[in-house]
């Protein structure tokens, strides 16, 4: 215990030992600055200048654009970059997805097929199948207060009617005489109007060309998308006026009738209408007599 002790006082003596440090001059050897020191107050001078500094440095790197450097910390800028990639991706999927359907949607007009299944998810199919006769059609309070309003609004609007709300019109492609209509079980989503060759094929209504090409089955077809994802088909022509891409008025000449494709027994022209990816009886919103 005494070496212990001894040892311990040699010790504190050491840290506390006074020592003197002199700044000279070089070539006088005069005396400029002196300083009384223990190794104690160099230790806590040297721990105090190293927290300090630790302090002042992460301090700077983590205020400062300086973190950016170290290895492993996130940029702000690659974040921003990040999320505008996320987002552009994101709206590229929703885009590719869309552009998928879209050309599903004209294989298969196309190809004409179309299963059962598909028709039951067909709203206008789904309306054709109700029987009014099992819905209770009975006003409720809330409806009769409605058409009540209703009424008064229309009283007071001369001008404004239910056929003004409509922002679509069809009109017939060509004129003659329907040799086939449109026959859903049988797989037939169409109008077969005879008519002698080469005779013009208008546009039913006013929208874009989206295919004016040559198929094996059904020779020279063109197909017009409009407003409200309806798309109508010409199939058989003999030749075709325009191009895809080319944007078309109702009425304006597109083609003419032809015989064309395997799939023909005479001059005529094969008329679809599709609507959201579904055929739809063109004969309910085109009078074709």
């Amino acid at each position: 215990m005494t070496a212990r002790k001894e040892k311990k006082k040699a010790i504190a003596k050491k840290l506390l030992h006074k020592y003197r440090l002199v700044i000279l001059n070089e070539d006088t050897f005069e005396e400029r600055i002196s300083f009384k020191l223990t190794r104690l107050n160099v230790f806590i001078l040297v721990g105090i200048s190293a927290i300090v500094l630790i302090t002042l440095t992460t301090l700077l790197i983590a205020l400062t654009p300086l973190r950016e450097y170290i290895p492993g910390y996130s940029s702000a800028t690659l974040k921003k970059n990040a999320r505008e990639l996320l987002v552009k991706t994101d709206s590229l999927e929703n885009a590719l997805r869309v552009r998928n359907q879209y050309y599903s949607n004209i294989q298969r007009v196309l190809s004409g097929t179309i299963t059962a299944e598909d028709f039951l998810q067909d709203s206008i199919q789904d309306d054709s199948i109700i029987n009014p006769s099992q819905l209770d059609l009975t006003a409720s309070k809330e409806d009769s207060l409605l058409r009540v309003m209703v009424e008064k609004e229309d009283k007071y609007n001369l001008f404004k009617t239910a056929t003004a709300e409509a922002d679509f019109a069809l009109f017939p492609p060509v004129k003659g005489t329907i040799s086939s209509g449109y026959n859903s079980e049988i797989r037939h989503y169409a109008i077969d109007i005879v008519a002698e060759k080469d005779t013009p094929v208008k546009a039913a209504g006013d929208g874009t060309v989206i295919f004016a090409e040559w198929t094996a089955a059904t020779g020279h077809v063109i197909i017009i998308e409009h407003a409200n994802n309806m798309l109508t088909v010409y199939k058989h022509n003999a030749s075709l006026n325009k191009d895809q891409g080319e944007l078309v008025q109702a009425g304006e000449v597109i083609a003419t009738v032809g015989n064309t494709g395997e799939l023909t027994t005479g001059p005529h022209l094969h008329f679809e209408l599709w609507s959201n990816g579904y055929p739809i009886n063109p004969a309910n919103f085109i009078d074709f007599n």
